[in-house]
């Protein structure tokens, strides 16, 4: 009988602490792949999608998945529409005046360019040719701040709008993250090639959040560095960016 009671008091504190677990709800595109996507079978995936459930499963919170346009996404936080954003988001100091971030869980990476394979474009002397770039994204920025003159740029509010246009031929060529590059190369079936040309821009990925959230920013952070400490962020880097050159996280 007291093993009974034992059990049932085990039970019920298991019980208990789930239905007391903090429920976040976590805002992505979607539409970034192989960073957040939506898969075959209609699920959110992705690296962004991986590396939530992990923190969420390690600081004991009850998360779900908001989908959104990537053009409100961090006016969509601050609204309280959800609570982290984990979309392939650059830790910028512009993006650090309106929310906050935890550390990384993708170290930075180099931006490149996509172009159609016919395409004799040169990424080291754009003059005369018309950019495609993602708005509100840190590529956005750095085509306006350094590719405005002499060429015409053109923003979409997806990424999958702008692939459209190139393989279209509305535009010469595509700047953005290098990983998101190579996956829509290698998917291409030889229509689409990259350069060895590449700029740096912004930090590492990282999860947002409001500025007011300073707890639970501390409760992923905690769980975050733990994750990296044992290779799991390795491991789901990997998994998603095989052609990314690690170790990232663990020496």
């Amino acid at each position: 009988m007291k093993k009974l009671i034992a059990v049932a008091a085990v039970a019920v504190a298991l019980f208990s602490t789930a239905a007391n677990a903090q429920a976040i709800r976590i805002g992505t595109e979607g539409a970034y792949e192989p960073w957040n996507y939506v898969d075959a079978n209609g699920n959110l995936a992705g690296l962004d999608i991986d590396v939530m459930n992990e923190l969420c499963k390690r600081a004991g919170l009850e998360c779900t998945f908001v989908q959104t346009a990537w053009d409100t996404i961090i006016p969509n936080l601050n609204a309280g529409n959800y609570d982290v954003i984990a979309a392939g988001m650059s830790i910028t100091d512009e993006r650090k005046e309106a929310i906050n971030f935890t550390a990384d869980y993708s170290p930075p990476e180099a931006s490149g360019f996509m172009m159609l394979e016919s395409a004799t474009v040169d990424p080291a002397n754009l003059t005369g040719v018309k950019i495609g770039t993602q708005t509100g994204t840190i590529q956005d920025a750095y085509a306006t701040e350094n590719f405005a003159t002499g060429n015409t740029l053109l923003t979409f509010d997806t990424a999958s709008n702008a692939l459209a246009d190139l393989m279209a031929g509305n535009i010469d060529v595509i700047l953005a993250d290098s990983s998101y590059i190579d996956e829509a190369v290698a998917n291409s079936g030889g229509a689409l090639k990259t350069s060895e040309v590449t700029v740096a821009i912004g930090g590492g990925v990282g999860a947002g959040l409001r500025k007011a959230d300073t707890e639970l920013l501390a409760k992923l952070d905690e769980a975050l560095a733990a994750a990296k400490a044992d290779g799991t962020i390795d491991a789901l880097i990997t998994k998603h960016f095989p052609t990314r050159k690690g170790p990232f996280y663990v020496n």
